[in-house]
């Protein structure tokens, strides 16, 4: 089973940031995944790639969702990459 690289794309004092925290938390936890968290203010490509969409969920380097995390989308994507 393949294990998926899942990375929040996310900015200092932002609200939807740490409801994105929670909600990919979440899910790779009922799947038994790790996360990591890249922050945009010290990465001035990222910020300047997504500037209008933070925060953003990376599955495998391949934009998956921003703005408010969907977990039953993201819970799918992450099935589907762990299956192959």
């Amino acid at each position: 089973m393949a294990k998926p690289q899942v990375v929040l794309i996310t900015k200092a004092d932002c609200h939807l940031c740490a409801d994105a925290r929670d909600a990919v938390g979440r899910v790779t936890a009922s799947l038994g995944l790790e996360w990591t968290e890249q922050l945009v203010d010290h990465l001035p490509e990222l910020r300047e790639r997504y500037a209008e969409e933070i925060p953003v969920v990376l599955v495998d380097g391949v934009q998956r969702d921003f703005w408010k995390i969907d977990e039953i989308r993201l819970e799918r994507v992450l099935q589907r990459a762990m299956a192959q």
